[in-house]
């Protein structure tokens, strides 16, 4: 067969397999330019975009209709068995991404707890979970973990935070209870309580807890409720040592092991500038993530504002009220604008976490509420 009718044979084939390549990888380049990185639905969607160009490569080739319906034939008896055989692992990670999708248990920003590990969410994919533990560090889980292991979810609404100490037996329970319940209202618990959560052979296991309602602050609320029991056990003159404890050096028997003095110690740095608050450290990808989904929804909002706007605007100029048509004109034209720049700072928001570039907070930029309270 001559060099030209072979081109002209294959040129359909080869025009739909260069076509279809230059165009996934251009909507590729463009999606990481826009956004910065690719979000759950333009993975899925690029999947499908390229099982589709697949197909129809399949479908240009230069053969008969019997063979090239035998190749379609296999290509799904592939696909059948690619799904069977990596259910578990590729396929089954991609499967259990569309179910937390659906099941919409959780969110970037939102503190997970699953088996030995902890964080907040800073990322979701198609195939993995990324979370951002209190160390700072990335952690990525499959999705197929999430799926197969039981997960917890801090609700943005509150929590509960506990702390536990054990005290002698010689301690009334009602000279300790009160301290306690200072304590957790001065560390920002709301509806505290204390338990006894165990009879020891030399102490007794108290918690304490209360409702803590800004969840973004947990690790800073757990430390500040110790610091807090601490000194309110002291001022009450409670040793918090069991019967069991033990010293090489004698003591008179009056002795009592609680500080000398309760005044705060002097501080080492600058007494300007507040300190860093541990979560605004730790989390801050998280953090990021967390707005991000928070601007989404207030884009969402302003789209279904919009659309009531439109509708309203259509009826009063059916109904002939410029005035009414003219006001509610101007409010879209606001709505429009305001979906423009939360749009603009969501996708500039996911640049920057995409690259990595999440600005740390420092001491000067740090509230001075979020640090914690000194000690009476």
């Amino acid at each position: 067969m001559p060099f030209q009718e072979l081109l002209i044979a294959w040129a359909p084939f080869l025009g739909t397999l260069g076509g279809s390549t230059l165009a996934l990888i251009a909507i590729h380049l463009a999606a990481r330019r826009l956004h910065g990185r690719l979000g759950f639905g333009f993975q899925l969607s690029l999947i499908v975009l390229t099982f589709v160009a697949v197909v129809a490569s399949v479908a240009a080739l230069p053969i008969n209709v019997a063979l090239r319906g035998q190749l379609l034939s296999l290509m799904g008896v592939v696909v059948s068995a690619a799904i069977a055989l990596s259910s578990t692992t590729f396929i089954g990670n991609a499967m259990a991404g569309l179910m937390l999708r659906a099941v919409r248990n959780f969110r970037p920003g939102d503190f997970l707890r699953v088996g030995e590990h902890s964080g907040r969410v800073s990322a979701r994919g198609l195939f993995r979970t990324e979370l951002q533990t209190e160390d700072s560090d990335l952690t990525t889980l499959p999705n197929l973990y999430l799926v197969t292991n039981p997960v917890t979810v801090i609700r943005a609404a509150g929590t509960v935070v506990g702390a536990e100490v054990s005290l002698g037996y010689d301690v009334s329970r009602h000279a300790v209870e009160p301290p306690l319940l200072e304590a957790a209202a001065k560390a920002g618990l709301e509806d505290a309580f204390v338990q006894v959560v165990e009879l020891g052979d030399f102490s007794i296991l108290y918690r304490v807890a209360g409702l803590l309602r800004d969840v973004t602050g947990l690790i800073s609320a757990r430390s500040r409720l110790r610091a807090c029991m601490l000194d309110a056990l002291h001022e009450a003159g409670i040793e918090i040592v069991s019967p069991n404890f033990m010293n090489t050096r004698a003591f008179a028997p009056a002795t009592r092991f609680v500080p000398d003095s309760l005044a705060p110690p002097t501080r080492l740095h600058d007494p300007a500038k507040a300190p860093v608050a541990p979560d605004q450290l730790v989390f801050d990808k998280a953090a990021q993530a967390g707005a991000v989904e928070a601007l989404r929804d207030e884009v969402a909002e302003t789209e279904r504002r919009l659309a009531e706007v439109h509708a309203a605007a259509k009826e009063a100029k059916k109904e002939a009220d410029r005035d009414h048509a003219g006001e509610l004109a101007e409010e879209a034209r606001l709505l429009a604008e305001e979906r423009k720049r939360l749009a603009a700072e969501v996708a500039a928001r996911e640049a920057a976490v995409g690259s990595g570039e999440v600005a740390r907070p420092s001491s000067e930029s740090s509230p001075a509420a979020s640090a914690p309270p000194e000690p009476a």
